[in-house]
């Protein structure tokens, strides 16, 4: 009797890197080159709340409110990936909270973008939510309170994400967060990357550090060209660089 073994992409793509004798960090590459927001767009009228400073991704302000949700996007669309990132978000008022979209578009006429949210937050590390589509938390931690044992309040955390196929995982400081498989069968596999900033918050958040090993798609995967689009009116959107 053959024994059938199941080997995820992630697992394939490490054998590949230890066959050849290159390690993955050769095949990481940056998103963020720490200068500038090359490679990034942002909406038309929010180029205001996102900017470079010291090094850092930087978004918001802890004397005013940020007036709704805004959300600085890859240029680049990914399927399957595992992207690696530092985030800190500190607040004085309102909403405290920030998020990394993955397989997402932007929404037209809006300034919201729909798809996976990896959550960041007070109570919202580690769990799933899908924004502007099921509009709900979709993923939680097995174990919440490692997380949050794991997090460090107002300081930096590292938050891994892996896509691989259906299935969505998450560390927080090599904490294991989330582990979620999408049941649905036409949820678009692929799309843009996006760092949020939450509205109704007087709050800053702060990003560095963002890498990612891009592996390869996986076959007949539900796509937004072939699911569709959301529909209407695109609103612009800028290079956050300027170009």
């Amino acid at each position: 009797m053959k024994q059938i073994l199941t080997i995820s992409i992630g697992a394939v793509a490490l054998g590949l890197l230890a066959a050849t004798g290159v390690s993955a960090q050769d095949w990481r590459k940056p998103l963020f080159d720490g200068k500038s927001l090359t490679g990034w767009e942002v909406l038309e009228g929010e180029r205001q709340l996102w900017r470079v400073e010291d090094g850092v991704i930087t978004a918001g302000s802890l004397t005013e409110k940020v007036p709704h949700n805004s959300f600085l996007a890859t240029k680049q669309s990914f399927h399957n990936f595992d992207l690696r990132l530092k985030i800190r978000i500190t607040g004085t008022e309102g909403f405290v909270n920030s998020g990394i979209q993955i397989r997402s578009v932007r929404v037209p006429d809006s300034h919201e973008m729909i798809g996976y949210q990896v959550d960041a937050g007070r109570g919202w590390w580690g769990k799933l939510y899908d924004e502007s589509r099921r509009r709900k938390v979709i993923g939680e931690s097995a174990d919440a309170e490692a997380v949050k044992r794991a997090v460090k309040e107002d300081g930096w955390n590292e938050y891994r994400i892996l896509a691989e196929g259906t299935r969505i995982r998450s560390w927080i400081n090599s904490v294991a967060a989330l582990d979620y498989t999408e049941a649905e069968p036409n949820i678009p596999q692929n799309g843009q990357i996006g760092l949020q900033i939450h509205g109704n918050g007087k709050t800053v958040v702060q990003i560095k550090d963002v890498t990612i090993v891009t592996l390869s798609p996986t076959p007949d995967a539900p796509t937004w060209k072939k699911v569709g689009l959301p529909k209407g009116k695109k609103k612009k959107t800028k290079a956050a660089d300027g170009k």
